[in-house]
């Protein structure tokens, strides 16, 4: 059997080809947007992949069955657990096979059996691998949102990104109920999860790629708690905010995504056609890093740095009923394209075109119009401020990190909330956005400033150098030392 992990660091997202080496058939698990990139590994390692799966309809990323099995001809096996709302509704289409409990199915001489795991969401399954060639037991399991490495799939998202409430609840017992049954497999199956270190999916997700079930078993914090009350508590507390982009990828994924094969091409700009496309309501991108973005930029856009939080970011924080225009750095010569494949990992597909940024701005500057800027500020020119009231202080940070410690006399607004309480935030004082470490608050300069806001600055490397410092920090006990 070959078995190959495929990650994207920018979903933190694993997909899984498992192949058969005596057959050359290939199975591909959870697959992301960006398809040739399977259809190049199957490749390399002399495989066709004749089958596609995926865990569950998927909240964080555009789903690529659709498009693989297009591309390849591959057989979709889809679930077909769950209540009639959760079931895909472009299944027929492909004449994919929908499974349920106990079902399985072989590629080559693998064979694949079918768990349902609800809980993270009703459809969930898993899928328990059998390398039928050497073995008659399982090898190991492909957990998707289920079971992470020290972690568990959280049961909220339905309620809480796709506002179908009352889920949640019987979500976490669902999940519970789950987890007693996967107890039960041997401790040297391996465990295989769909995401990473940084997901969204969870609140405590390890880096470590893989596990096993004894291992999960002994450490991680959800198999510790035998209340099925007290697990539904923990597991509902402390949960990340679901970007706002979830809810779409649910309906996307749900209906049948759009395939990339069929989008229309991009527009390359010159610098002379931004500014109009601004002026019309397109979202401006600009993805240099934020340094380079607070020494000179054209009003209005937006910096989203095209780093792994890049995709994130985006989908916070543009809407889908936009134009997109891309300023990206000359120096970059694969920028443009990374950015596209980021955007539309998440189905933001409406990309009007791609400039340079230096073009951008020599035509901004050429046409008689001054480019902005603004200077981070310091731990101590923030006390000072603060000191003389003569500013309001906002963490852009989520609200677990709030919690765990804020600077005294600042405000709480989640950098995904910004544009919607707008309405909160003075105007007739300087406003100073701090987070942990400075990333996320440049964000929020760029955004509250393209919003109209000019008298926002940011604390350069947010509380970590505030902490530092020695500077107070406070937590729902009063005011403490560094964090």
């Amino acid at each position: 059997m070959i078995l190959r992990h495929i990650y994207n660091p920018e979903l933190a997202q694993a997909s899984y080809l498992v192949g058969c080496a005596a057959t050359g058939d290939a199975l591909l698990v959870d697959p992301d947007r960006n398809v040739d990139q399977y259809i190049e590994l199957a490749e390399r390692e002399g495989l066709r992949i004749t089958a596609i799966t995926e865990t569950h309809i998927h909240a964080d990323f555009v789903s690529g069955a659709r498009e693989l099995a297009r591309r390849t001809g591959a057989r979709l096996y889809l679930s077909d657990e769950g209540p009639a709302e959760w079931k895909y509704a472009y299944a027929d289409e492909l004449g994919a096979i929908l499974v349920r409990d106990g079902d399985s199915f072989m590629v080559g001489n693998v064979r694949i059996d079918v768990v349902h795991t609800p809980g993270h969401t009703p459809e969930h399954i898993s899928f328990l691998v059998t390398d039928t060639a050497n073995a008659d037991k399982p090898m190991g399991i492909f957990t998707g949102d289920f079971v992470f490495v020290g972690d568990i799939g959280r049961p909220d998202l339905l309620e809480e990104a796709a506002g179908i409430r009352g889920t949640k609840e019987p979500g976490a017992r669902q999940l519970f109920r789950s987890l007693q049954r996967f107890k039960e497999l041997p401790d040297y199956v391996q465990i295989w999860p769909a995401h990473g270190a940084g997901s969204a999916c969870g609140k405590a997700l390890g880096a470590v790629p893989q596990s096993t079930v004894g291992y999960e078993r002994l450490f991680n914090w959800a198999f510790q708690i035998t209340d099925e009350d007290e697990f539904v508590k923990a597991v509902l507390s402390g949960q990340p905010e679901p970007p706002k982009y979830f809810a779409e990828m649910k309906r996307v994924n749900k209906i049948g995504p759009a395939l990339v094969s069929e989008l229309p091409p991009i527009r390359t700009l010159t610098g002379h056609e931004v500014p109009a496309l601004l002026d019309t309501g397109a979202v401006v991108v600009d993805t240099r890093r934020a340094d380079d973005y607070a020494q000179g930029f054209i009003p209005g856009t937006l910096n989203i740095p095209l780093d792994n939080a890049f995709t994130t970011w985006a989908g916070w924080l543009i809407g889908y009923d936009v134009d997109i225009v891309l300023l990206v750095d000359n120096a970059c010569p694969d920028c443009a394209g990374r950015a596209v494949r980021s955007l539309r990992s998440i189905g933001l597909d409406r990309v009007a075109g791609i400039a340079t940024v230096q073009e951008a701005l020599a035509a901004w500057t050429a046409s008689g119009r001054a480019l902005e800027s603004y200077q981070g500020l310091t731990p101590a020119d923030l006390d000072g401020m603060l000191q003389g009231g003569r500013a309001t202080v906002l963490d852009i940070r989520g609200k677990v990190e709030w919690e765990s410690g804020h600077i005294p006399g600042s405000r709480h607004i989640p950098l995904g909330y910004l544009m919607d309480r707008l309405d909160q935030i003075p105007r007739e004082t300087p406003v100073v956005l701090y987070c942990q470490g400075g990333a996320r608050s440049a964000i929020g300069v760029s955004l509250l400033r393209a919003a109209g806001a000019k008298d926002v600055t940011h604390l350069d490397r947010g509380i970590n150098a505030w902490a530092a410092e020695g500077r107070p920090v406070e937590r729902s006990a009063g005011l403490v030392g560094a964090a």
